[in-house]
C-alpha cells in the first residue's frame, strides 16, 4: 500500500494508558519538558554507536516520512537533517522505542561519517578506567579509538561549528 503522507497527517497517541504505552501497539512517545526525546543512533550493519541526538515532534515525523534521520539541534535551536550539508545522510533502516516510550534507537545505513568533527562516530574517544590515565595535575587523559578522520570539516561545512563552551 503506497502511503501519501505529510507531517501534519502523522499523529502520536496521547499517553493515557500505561499498559498500552508499555506493551501496546500504539506509538505514544514521551517528549520531555523541553519537548525533546533522546535518540541513540547506531550503524545498522556493525551495531557501532554513532551518536546521541534529540528529536522533537516535528523531527520524529520528518524522520518517519523521509526515512532519513532528522534531529533537533539544541545548540542551533532548529531541525537538523543529518547530512544535508555534508552529504553524509543517515538512511533509517529501523527505529526502536524503549518500554516507556521516552527514548529512541535509530539503526541507520551511514555514508561516510556521523561526527561533525570528521570521525565516523561521535564516540571516537574513550575514558580509560583500568587504570585511570592521569596527567600530573590528576586530570583524566582520553584515548582515541578512531585515529583517522573520514573527512575534513573545514572543507565540508559552510556553517559555524555548533559546539558550545
Amino acid at each position: 500500500m503506497k502511503q501519501n503522507l505529510e507531517e501534519t497527517t502523522l499523529q502520536f497517541k496521547d499517553r493515557t494508558d500505561i499498559q498500552e504505552i508499555e506493551e501496546g501497539h500504539t506509538l505514544s512517545p514521551k517528549f520531555g519538558a523541553d519537548g525533546l526525546i533522546p535518540v541513540v543512533t547506531t550503524d545498522y550493519t556493525t551495531g557501532e554507536v554513532l551518536m546521541l541526538g534529540y528529536m522533537n515532534r516535528a523531527a520524529l515525523k520528518k524522520t518517519l516520512l523521509l526515512k532519513e534521520a532528522v534531529y533537533y539541534s539544541r545548540s542551533r535551536k532548529t531541525l537538523w537533517h543529518k547530512g544535508k550539508e555534508s552529504g553524509f545522510i543517515q538512511k533509517v533502516k529501523e527505529i526502536r522505542i524503549d518500554d516507556d516510550q521516552d527514548s529512541l534507537w535509530l539503526r541507520v545505513a551511514l555514508t561516510g561519517a556521523s561526527c561533525h568533527v570528521g570521525y565516523r562516530s561521535c564516540f571516537f574517544r574513550s575514558i580509560p578506567i583500568d587504570p585511570l590515565n592521569l596527567t600530573p595535575n590528576n586530570q583524566i587523559t582520553l584515548k582515541f579509538e578512531e585515529t583517522e578522520k573520514v573527512f575534513d570539516p573545514t572543507t565540508v561545512y559552510k556553517t559555524p561549528n555548533p559546539t558550545q563552551i
